[in-house]
């Protein structure tokens, strides 16, 4: 019998004594599902001017979820609001009392390989 053979008959047979309890996983590292998935929500489709709304992200990915951060768009840039590393992936966003009339936001989730990917952008009404 070769000497890899009596190897897993070795193993197979301390695994089947031991109840089977033992796991060993090897990994490049590499992650091939691809990017997270996230979806953000907010409590309401308006927000008073100096007044909360509460932003609430689902994010899956199969390497799990490092963080979620929350943006706003001012013009084409992007201000983090800031970020949630335990679900539910949630932030308060303060409504802008700079007389704008919406103010946009979206969620960035980043999984733990560093893949990340941006939620739809949601609209909301600013009142005064």
């Amino acid at each position: 019998m070769r000497r890899s053979a009596l190897l897993s008959a070795a193993s197979a047979t301390l695994l089947t004594a031991c109840g089977g309890g033992f796991y060993v996983e090897w990994s490049d590292g590499f992650d091939s599902d691809g990017p997270p998935s996230v979806q953000l929500v907010a409590s309401s489709t308006s927000v008073q001017a100096g007044g909360s709304v509460q932003l609430s992200a689902a994010a899956s990915d199969q390497s799990g979820i490092d963080e979620v951060r929350f943006y706003r768009l001012d013009g084409s840039r992007a201000v983090l609001l800031g970020g949630d590393s335990f679900p539910p992936y949630e932030w308060t966003l303060t409504g802008p009392t700079d007389g704008r009339s919406t103010v946009r936001v979206y969620a960035r989730a980043v999984d733990n390989h560093g893949h990340a990917a941006d939620s739809s952008v949601l609209s909301l009404d600013v009142t005064p």
